[in-house]
């Protein structure tokens, strides 16, 4: 892992018959309509392949402990035979993938065509359209500047406030560049607004006045004028989801730390499409390698074993949530309901069970239809839209709770509804807790306050002392952070040395060193 060069050798290409492979998958794959950039396979053992895989597929990013630490757990469970990476495929023009050496013909095969899809799904959904497809040059540069700041700070100094850093780089807006949700405001903006308190009546007669310009509605147009100016005072104005660029701003950050902190949230933001589409991208990219292998890839004697390998990929454990699974059988379910015509209003209205249970159209629309799934939805909406409750009842989802009094955890119940809003939750945020900035001179002492939008669970407070431990580090000053715990009201605090908590029914005060 030391050795940085090893990443460097000569690179080994495809051996013929896999090239010819390549050649061959992609001509099929462009022929079922999928658009994709240059891909570039090339293999690894199953050392090289965990190494790429600890660097989340990017062997030239910056230096830092935990990739180490990420490669000995991958190749420990490889050993174990515990997992096993049989691909890796980035997001990036050209794509670049990594094959495990010793596949055999029949996964080589599965894995190109898998490949094909992740790649497909990159260069065409949405969501991927503002990522960096020449990130592999911008991440070898993220490492360029990283070790200056090493050479120049030491190694401690820096990996430490990378550590702080990593703590909150789920503390961005993954939506940044889809809503633009403030407007700046210039000083002469809110002096405008503070000179023009009036509020413009309509045009009217004196006896008329009263009627057009009631002075109730006079006067509650003045409020709320000044409201907005008392808002546009504030700082931030609204409250702001990124606090990573909140401190990269307005933190008391060195210039190195601005810089490393910036790689540190530009490599979150680069990934967060990633973790938005997972169920959708596996999906695609599972529906695709089954249509080609089973209908143009597959020879006699590979069909037992692709059977094998394809059913452990797609196996779900009760209480667990497999996305290649999921992603697959959602993707097949929204193909038969628009080849059979089962969508619009003339199916919403039948209420004839008999009827829709033999439903067939003959429209045929299904995989145009997937298509402009795959291009304009995230995992959020995938199943927000198309999850229906046949498709629950057919793959067998439930919902379960941990029951106390038996000591054990029990199906809850198998409602439609119910899987749908678990589901839809546990995607939303990717289970990460929603933190706003809502004001950056807290008590007009320059301390950061964040609130905590609370959507049904309470946030975990002993990792939230940890997290504002190392906000508090970051900003420079005293955090705090607003939350309901139980179902109250209850406040963090920390001032960089001593963890506080108000409204928590046990109260905590514990030093830092």
């Amino acid at each position: 892992m030391a050795n940085e060069g090893y990443f460097f050798r000569s690179r080994r290409g495809l051996p013929p018959e896999l090239a010819e492979a390549q050649v061959r998958v992609e001509e099929i794959a462009r022929g079922y309509g999928l658009e994709f950039c240059e891909v570039i396979f090339e293999m690894c053992d199953y050392d090289e392949i965990n190494m790429i895989a600890s660097y989340g597929g990017f062997p030239t990013r910056y230096p830092h402990w935990r990739w180490g630490m990420d490669f000995l757990q991958m190749r420990k469970g490889y050993e174990y035979g515990l997992q096993k990476i049989y691909e890796m495929v980035i997001n990036t023009t050209p794509s670049y993938a990594y094959l495990l050496d010793n596949n055999t013909f029949m996964d080589q095969k599965l894995v190109m065509a898998h490949v094909m899809g992740h790649v497909d799904f990159f260069t065409n959904s949405s969501w991927f359209k503002h990522t960096n497809r020449k990130m592999l040059d911008q991440m070898a540069n993220h490492a360029a500047r990283v070790r200056r700041h090493i050479d120049a700070q030491g190694v401690s100094t820096v990996e430490q406030f990378i550590d702080a850093c990593l703590c909150i780089e789920n503390l961005i807006d993954p939506y940044l560049d889809h809503i633009r949700r403030t407007r700046p405001r210039s000083e002469s903006d809110i002096e405008r607004a503070s000179l023009e308190a009036g509020v413009v009546k309509l045009p009217a007669r004196s006896y008329m006045d009263k009627y057009i310009n009631p002075p109730d509605y006079i006067a509650e147009q003045r409020r709320k004028k000044a409201e907005e100016v008392v808002q546009m005072r504030k700082f931030p104005e609204n409250p702001l989801r990124d606090v990573m660029l909140f401190i990269i701003q307005n933190g008391k950050l060195s210039r190195w730390q601005q810089d490393v902190m910036s790689i540190v949230r530009d490599e979150a933001i680069y990934f967060s499409p990633q973790g938005q589409t997972k169920i959708m991208n596996e999906g695609w990219a599972s529906y695709w390698h089954t249509t080609m292998m089973t209908r143009d890839l597959l020879e006699d004697s590979e069909v037992i074993d692709y059977a094998d390998h394809h059913s452990g990929t797609v196996a779900m454990r009760p209480g667990s949530i497999n996305p290649y699974k999921i992603g697959i059988e959602l993707y097949r379910h929204i193909e038969q309901r628009w080849d059979k015509g089962r969508f619009g209003k003339t199916w919403l209205d039948c209420d004839d069970v008999v009827v829709k249970r033999d439903w067939d159209t003959g429209a045929g629309l299904g995989r145009e239809k997937l298509f402009e799934v795959r291009r304009s939805h995230n995992d959020i909406t995938f199943i927000d839209e198309f999850l229906t409750e046949d498709f629950v009842r057919e793959q067998g989802l439930f919902t379960y709770e941990y029951n106390k009094r038996a000591g054990h955890y029990e199906v809850d119940t198998r409602e439609f509804k119910a899987v749908k809003e678990k589901l839809l939750f546990m995607l939303s945020n990717r289970g990460n807790p929603r933190i706003f900035v809502t004001d950056g001179n807290h008590a007009n002492r320059g301390e950061l306050e964040l609130t905590h939008q609370h959507e049904g669970m309470d946030i975990q407070v002993q990792w939230a002392e940890q997290t504002l431990t190392h906000l508090a580090r970051l900003w420079g000053r005293p955090v705090h952070l607003i939350t309901q715990v139980d179902d109250k009201r209850a406040v963090l605090h920390h001032d960089g040395t001593t963890f506080t908590t108000e409204g928590i029914a046990k109260k905590r005060s514990r030093r830092r060193a």
